[in-house]
């Protein structure tokens, strides 16, 4: 678009406004507060992991950020769980924890909070397809998903897209992924195909360990490029590669079931950026945070939302 007058057309220059989004795994950090400083004590709130969710996804908001995004495991078992039977579940997971999630999900909703609960998916699924969607939008500078979980590993996108490890406050943007792991965000799919994962409950290949995984698919990049035998492989001090190349062979089927089950889903529907952006609690919160054992949350929402507004 161009504006011209007596000396010509020119350029009509238009500021975009720009932003940083930070999406939450929410049923990481109920974790995370249960057994981190509530679990030290003992008269603790039966609530208080999920105040603690509260409380930590305000605190982000107090050091600046805009458009928040928490994604939680609603029922915990997925459509994962039809593809591998051995799967994780919910079986032995604390009572404690399993009573909080929707507690949490309804306490960050009324505090104002975009709150994605999966039910059919994951919470890795979501956080996964609302990244790409920030991706996507040319207003965001940055994309900070929050969470250790080496799953997301695969929807870094150099430094614009990021994880963020809010226990030991580390960035781990597509450098440190391939640092971490041997291979780029891209392959992990199938880096965890081959070597498993067992908070997944998922065992990857007999012999197939984070070395000969990374030194293979930093070659090959994915499953189906890797050669058919071990003497047309182009991979420099490998050991044991014959007996690699033949499990790999065998049991090739069940890489690739493995590398689904590890493969994030971006397709669902998480809506846009700015339905995500953060404008204060709801009416009803000042009773929720009540019920959460923590009354001084509502005030901290509430001053919160002035400093914004």
């Amino acid at each position: 678009m161009a504006v011209c007058d007596g000396r010509g057309c020119h350029p009509i220059r238009t500021t975009v406004p720009i932003m940083r989004v930070h999406l939450v795994d929410g049923t990481y950090e109920l974790f995370r507060q249960h057994f981190g400083q509530v679990s030290r004590h003992s008269d603790s709130h039966p609530l208080a992991a999920a105040a603690s969710v509260v409380a930590s996804t305000l605190a982000l908001v107090a050091d600046g950020a805009t458009h928040v995004g928490i994604a939680s495991d609603h029922t915990i078992e997925s459509f994962r769980n039809d593809l591998y039977p051995g799967y994780k579940s919910g079986a032995g997971m604390e009572e404690a924890i399993l009573l909080q999630i929707p507690v949490m999900e309804e306490a960050l909703a009324t505090v104002g909070f975009t709150v994605w609960p999966m039910t059919t998916h994951e919470a890795d699924d979501a956080l996964g397809a609302a990244a790409a969607v920030a991706e996507a939008d040319r207003r965001v500078e940055q994309v900070l998903i929050i969470t250790p979980d080496k799953d997301l590993g695969q929807c870094v996108r150099g430094d614009r897209v990021v994880q963020f490890d809010r226990r030991k406050r580390e960035i781990i943007d597509e450098a440190g992924v391939i640092a971490k792991f041997g291979v780029g965000p891209s392959s992990i799919p199938d880096y965890l195909g081959l070597v498993g994962d067992s908070s997944d409950g998922f065992p990857g290949l007999p012999g197939w360990g984070a070395k000969s995984a990374a030194a293979v698919l930093a070659r090959y990049d994915h499953l189906e490029n890797i050669p058919a035998a071990a003497g047309q492989w182009d991979v420099t001090g490998l050991r044991g590669a014959a007996k690699l190349s033949v499990t790999l062979q065998a049991q090739l089927s069940d890489a690739y079931l493995f590398r689904r089950i590890a493969t994030i889903d971006t397709k669902l529907d998480v809506g846009a950026v700015d339905e995500w952006r953060w404008s204060g609690p709801t009416d009803r919160f000042t009773d929720m945070a009540e019920r959460l054992g923590a009354p001084e949350l509502a005030d901290q929402a509430r001053t919160l939302a002035a400093a914004i507004s």
